[in-house]
């Protein structure tokens, strides 16, 4: 006698019946475990929202900020496991730890960086990246070379980065910290800015931000990393091991597919260098120089539909703002133009600030226009910014050999790595335009970016100084 299937094994359905309830009672003890949201990926999954609990976005309208780059990992992992981001904003670390304890979210997505702190409190997710921690001071004060020295200055910490906890971990000998104070809520980069404003010796703070807060603040200097690299991470709620075992599926694919190293570049790749004459300068022009041409950048930009104050950037690189300003190659004026795209553009006289910068926008805008719809913001500026300086054509010959060895044309980073290529023999005797210097254009880029970021800065507190002088009043 044959034996009978439904005999020998249950029927699809049933072992899909019996599956569910198995999942079913995972997910309801899951629940039952933990404080707040099920953490679960398949009830993440279920309900298709993602919540991430982070800061609010204050870096202003850079591309920058920390913040953007820990959402836009956020909404690549919510995008892996199949769903919405959610991103529920507090104003300050503590706030966001709360929120996690009280469980408010899936995760808490703010900057954190891994501590015994955090080891003892949460499910700790993937490590993106390694950042140190610098000892910051300003110029013509204190001056610390070891952390000894340290014991007698003024030293403001912050619990945004459990910076008393870091520091004990590294020196767990010590026991008191003398002259040292932690003011919970602020966040890092006001710390470095009370330093800056001598209200107090130094602070700690990781390097990155270290990196972008000097363009603000420019007599900040470095006076010694403190040992040891620590992990940059998410937090979970304890008993997460279900999303963080997804995380951590999702992170290795990231890393495969080279999109994080892309991430990082795109956001701290052109605040490694730092001039401080060079920043110095450029903060005294903006008030004593820029005034003189804003209203010409501001019409240009909206006859063109570019930020003015990126303008602004571009023509501080091009001239330092200077409309009589000319290059040993014959290019002059305040968006130094050379004479054939100024005789295209009908512009009849270069050293004419007017001219010049509406010339210059306009050119701007055509070469914005002109590349592939594939290139997005903000890599499409930073591209047509770069095609400004080496010329479209040597561009797309970048973007071609870009395809032929393997990088994406369309992402910023990438062809910061390609264009200086085109200065080698083995890669633009075969190129359409042949040689350029591409290294150029990748420092030109370089440059903008952290003068249009200074800019932004300088300006926004501008506005908020007049916002509470009218207050006042």
């Amino acid at each position: 006698m044959a034996i009978s299937p439904a005999l020998s094994s249950p029927s699809p359905s049933f072992r899909h019946l019996r599956l569910s309830l198995l999942m079913l009672a995972l997910l309801l003890l899951s629940a039952c475990e933990q404080k707040g949201l099920n953490t679960h990926p398949e009830a993440i999954r279920h309900e298709g929202v993602l919540r991430v609990l982070t800061l609010a976005d204050t870096g202003g309208e850079t591309y920058d900020h920390p913040v953007l780059l820990e959402r836009e990992l956020a909404e690549d992992f919510a995008s892996f496991l199949g769903v919405e981001v959610e991103f529920i904003e507090f104003a300050t670390v503590d706030e966001v730890v709360s929120a996690l304890v009280d469980g408010q979210g899936h995760m808490a997505a703010a900057g954190f960086t891994r501590t015994t702190r955090w080891e003892g409190e949460f499910d700790i997710g993937p490590s993106f990246y390694q950042v140190s921690h610098q000892v910051v001071c300003r110029r013509g004060g204190v001056r610390p070379g070891s952390f000894e020295d340290l014991l007698d200055a003024s030293l403001l910490l912050n619990s945004e980065y459990s910076l008393q906890v870091l520091l004990q971990d590294i020196y767990p000998a010590r026991e008191s910290l003398p002259q040292w104070r932690a003011e919970p809520g602020i966040p890092a980069e006001a710390t470095l800015k009370r330093v800056w404003e001598q209200e107090a010796d130094c602070t700690v703070a990781p390097s990155h931000l270290v990196s972008l807060n000097r363009r603000f603040f420019p007599e900040l200097t470095v006076e010694f990393t403190l040992p040891g690299a620590r992990d940059r991470v998410w937090l979970l709620p304890q008993g997460s091991e279900g999303l963080a075992h997804s995380q951590q599926q999702w992170f290795d694919q990231l890393k495969e597919s080279s999109h994080l190293n892309s991430l990082l570049t795109r956001y701290y790749s052109h605040v490694e260098d730092f001039d401080y004459v060079d920043t110095r300068r450029f903060l005294y022009r903006i008030e004593h120089l820029l005034p003189q041409f804003r209203q010409l950048f501001e019409e240009a930009g909206e006859r063109y539909d570019i930020d003015w104050r990126l303008l602004a950037a571009q023509a501080y690189q091009e001239s330092h703002w200077n409309p009589a300003a000319r290059s040993p190659t014959g290019v002059r004026g305040i968006m130094m133009l050379t004479l054939r795209t100024a005789g295209d553009l009908g512009i009849s006289s270069r050293l004419n600030a007017a001219q010049s910068i509406d010339g210059g926008a306009r050119y701007l805008a055509s070469l914005h226009g002109r590349l592939p719809e594939s290139v997005t913001e903000p890599d499409r500026t930073w591209q047509a910014l770069a095609a400004y300086n080496v010329g479209m054509g040597h561009l797309y010959d970048a973007r071609g050999l870009a395809r032929e060895l393997g990088y994406n044309p369309d992402l910023w980073s990438d062809m910061q790595e390609v264009l200086p290529l085109l200065a080698q023999p083995e890669f633009y005797r075969d190129l359409r335009f042949g040689r350029a210097r591409g290294q150029e254009p990748v420092e030109y880029v370089t440059r903008i970016r952290n003068y249009y970021a200074v800019l932004l800065r300088v300006l926004e507190a501008e506005e908020a100084s007049a916002v509470d002088v009218i207050f006042d009043e």
